[in-house]
């Protein structure tokens, strides 16, 4: 956005104008926009507030109610931080005993935003000037933020007040090229993240967010790398240093669950010994060994996943993995998670049987099956091709994951815990039968 335009967009009737807009419906843009021109409206006003009303209808899953108040940039919104998740990286601060946060690159202000809510006092800055005014409108509710368009690199953390000990730094480099390419080295990050991470012999609590990709290989030794999922969505990774990392170094995952508005969080470190990531990479201390199909699958959340704990969750489990390189735990015995956060979604396993497309058709017929939820770890197939060709017609429903087993490509058959288990007469091995109900 040029500062032209956000001048235009800021005008008291514009501002008005957008704010009295009803909520954004793709298929009436059009003509809402004529119906605004015939009033009167500045074609370019009216284009400039029917994206904004776009945006925020875009922004809502990520800033809930606020997103009506706020304004964004395409490249900003695809950027931000989730207010649940900013909200957790206030409150590392905040418990490290930090009263001043300089964002280094604050784009629409999305985490300035968390940390001025707790009550931290906030320097927000970014390099381009249009940015830096929309995070400056973002926060206008909060007299504890500035907004500077400045180089946060290029600050004198001294002056600013930031190297006494309650001073703290947060970063959120960019990861996409102007043209919107993802960016997946983080050299190649705007700063790059060897910049950013150096300044913590300046100041010790420094946090950068960075993408999920990240590699393991080549992160500091004296950080907390937190992989962060949201309803099962891995959304971002952080890197926490000094007093933001209380537990010390090592990687986590973060769990957080959305239901009725309330949000329910869960950490989770493991042992500590795991190594890998648990898709891709092969683990070879992770368990004991790895072998056939048990009673029951467990897919570990992708934040585990990402962090390199599938090891770690399969021991808890007293598990296996089903190949070295593949993200599945089996069991023969069933594993409840009291959390109100699980670590892995659970699935009793009702037969197993080598991929085939014509045996997995004839399979699901006998059995009246017509739906199909396809899930899918470590195969080319995919779950829309699958779905095509099996062509199926019944009334019945099932679940299949397709995957490897000990280098083997295999498909089970399973239901998620909690539903009834069915009989069934397996084309291969039979790791349930109808006795194991539960």
């Amino acid at each position: 956005m040029e500062p032209s335009a956000l001048a235009k967009l800021l005008d008291q009737e514009a501002w008005a104008l957008l704010n009295a807009l009803p909520p954004y419906e793709e298929k009436l843009a059009m003509v809402l926009s004529e119906r605004l021109r015939a009033k009167g409206f500045d074609p370019e006003v009216v284009a400039l507030v029917l994206t904004q009303s776009r945006l925020r209808a875009k922004a809502e899953p990520k800033f809930g109610p606020f997103a009506d108040g706020m304004l964004f940039t395409p490249a900003g919104l695809e950027q931000a931080t989730r207010l649940v998740v900013a909200a957790h990286h206030a409150q590392r601060y905040l418990a490290a005993g930090i009263t001043t946060v300089a964002d280094l690159t604050c784009g629409i202000g999305a985490d300035s935003m968390a940390f001025a809510g707790v009550g931290l006092t906030v320097l927000a800055t970014d390099l381009d000037e249009a940015t830096a005014a929309v995070a400056t409108v973002n926060l206008r509710a909060f007299p504890e933020a500035v907004v500077r368009h400045a180089d946060g690199l290029a600050l004198d953390l001294a002056a600013e007040g930031l190297t006494g000990g309650t001073g703290g730094i947060y970063a959120d480099p960019a990861r996409r090229t102007r043209s919107g390419k993802r960016i997946f080295d983080p050299k190649a990050y705007a700063p790059a993240l060897d910049d950013v991470w150096a300044l913590r012999d300046q100041v010790p609590a420094v946090g950068i967010k960075v993408g999920p990709g990240i590699p393991h290989e080549g992160l500091p030794q004296d950080c907390e790398a937190q992989w962060v999922s949201v309803d099962g969505d891995v959304v971002e990774a952080g890197l926490w240093f000094g007093p933001l990392a209380p537990d010390g170094p090592g990687r986590s995952a973060l769990l957080l669950r959305t239901d009725g508005g309330q949000t329910s969080a869960r950490t989770y470190r493991g042992d500590g010994i795991g190594t890998g990531t648990g898709e891709g990479e092969t683990l070879p201390d992770a368990v004991e060994g790895v072998d056939g199909v048990g009673r029951y699958l467990y897919e570990p959340d992708g934040a585990v996943i990402r962090a390199g704990l599938v090891a770690d969750l399969s021991r808890e489990l007293d598990g296996r993995l089903l190949d070295r390189t593949i993200a599945y735990v089996t069991t023969d015995t069933r594993h409840d998670d009291a959390g109100q956060v699980p670590l892995a979604t659970g699935y009793r396993v009702l037969d197993t049987m080598p991929f085939g497309v014509k045996r997995l058709k004839s399979y699901l017929r006998a059995r009246d099956v017509g739906r199909v939820t396809i899930k899918k770890r470590g195969t080319a197939v995919t779950p829309e091709s699958l779905r095509a060709q099996l062509a199926l017609k019944g009334s019945a429903e099932a679940t299949l994951v397709l995957t490897r087993v000990a280098g083997s490509q295999q498909i089970l058959v399973v239901e998620p815990l909690g539903s009834p288990a069915a009989p069934t007469t397996t084309p291969g091995s039979t790791p349930g039968s109808p006795s194991d109900s539960e």
